[in-house]
């Protein structure tokens, strides 16, 4: 994809925020510490897309950095702000907040798989709304596309205690090799969520050659899933200074390019 530019976002992320009925801010990278504290101050909370990057060193760590600890200052001040983070964004999560990469090999690649629930996840802010109905379909069912690598298992993560004062385990899976990984945390005291699957895929991916669940139970844990975190993010009461600005912020300012004849994902907004 290069050809079309130096960095992308998968339209993927951006319909699924606004299926929830929200309106997206792309962050570019390389911008300075006051243009990300301007964003900062503008949104209501940020979505870590999946990828594939250094979760140290590239400027989608260095950017991520900023609006993590930008977060977590907000929200010790009472200023609600969340975060939510997909596969490698998940991933940079449990990085950020250990200070140190305990991931290891717990390749699901190519994977629907049923959520194994934690008796937390019961109780839980990310599934309280949901019907028992469905929340049992979800621990049986395969409702969740996994596509990664990587992971954090849940040994490792038992074994750091920032990780375990910091987050709840919703859910685990067993990756290919038989590691037991995370695959759904909440934090304990802070809006931040993670995620090791791809809950967008139910919604707008449809690669034939890539397990995307599209299941009457699969489209309906997206679409709350979705919902939540823009419920979280209405509880955010930063804004823009004025509408133009606000308006020139917005993606709806970049067309997305047709990329599934040869990735998997339909689109993508190139930068």
């Amino acid at each position: 994809m290069k050809p079309l530019g130096g960095t992308y976002i998968p339209a993927s992320y951006v319909k699924y925020l606004e299926s929830g009925g929200s309106r997206v801010v792309p962050i570019r990278l390389n911008q300075s510490q006051a243009e990300y504290e301007k964003i900062f101050n503008s949104i209501n909370g940020v979505l870590y897309i999946g990828g594939a990057v250094d979760l140290f060193s590239s400027d989608y760590a260095k950017a991520a950095r900023i609006f993590f600890q930008l977060a977590q200052k907000a929200n010790d001040m009472g200023d609600y702000f969340p975060l939510w983070g997909t596969c490698m964004g998940f991933q940079l999560l449990t990085v950020m907040v250990a200070g140190e990469n305990l991931l290891t090999n717990t390749t699901a690649e190519n994977l629907a798989l049923p959520l194994n629930l934690t008796a937390e996840a019961w109780f839980s802010r990310m599934f309280e709304n949901f019907p028992v109905k469905l929340l049992k379909a979800v621990s049986q069912e395969p409702l969740t596309g996994n596509f990664h690598h990587y992971g954090l298992t849940e040994e490792n993560f038992r074994r750091n205690e920032k990780l375990q004062q910091f987050f709840s385990i919703l859910s685990t899976n067993v990756a290919e090799n038989g590691a037991t990984f995370v695959s759904t945390m909440e934090g304990r005291r802070y809006p931040f969520y993670g995620v090791q699957w791809h809950p967008e895929v139910n919604l707008f991916q449809w690669n034939p050659h890539f397990q995307f669940p599209h299941s009457p139970n699969a489209v309906r844990l997206s679409s709350l899933l979705s919902e939540f975190f823009v419920n979280e993010a209405r509880k955010s009461l930063h804004h823009f200074s004025n509408p133009e600005e606000e308006t020139a912020a917005l993606i709806y300012n970049y067309a997305p390019v047709f990329v599934g004849r040869f990735t998997a994902y339909e689109q993508c907004y190139f930068f």
